[in-house]
């Protein structure tokens, strides 16, 4: 699997409205075959950055990256964004989430 979290520090005056002005790209990368999951969280430490955790079937990669909602969703981002995102993007073993053994919740 594919497995990508990035950080995104978006510029203050758009990080109230960043998840919506996003929408289109993210509903459209949801509905992508291939993808696992596409989800956004703010920080709760800086209020203007925005952590997007995704994941793809290790052959879904390639044509996400290549689609058209992805060009538009980066150009869409572009001006609304204070800097470079930072990305951690690998392949991992695995296809889904594993139960955390250090907590088992009965």
């Amino acid at each position: 699997m594919i497995f990508i979290v990035v950080k995104y520090d978006v510029l203050p005056e758009y990080a109230d409205t960043f998840i919506e002005r996003t929408r289109e790209f993210t509903e459209a990368t949801r509905a992508e075959p291939g993808n696992k999951w596409f989800e956004w969280s703010r920080s709760i430490e800086r209020e203007n950055e925005f952590v997007l955790v995704e994941a793809f079937d290790d052959d879904a990669g390639a044509a996400h990256v290549g689609s058209e909602h992805f060009a538009k969703g980066l150009e869409t981002m572009r001006p609304l964004l204070a800097s470079t995102p930072q990305i951690i993007s690998r392949t991992i073993d695995g296809d889904d989430w594993d139960a955390m053994g250090e907590l088992q919740i009965d």
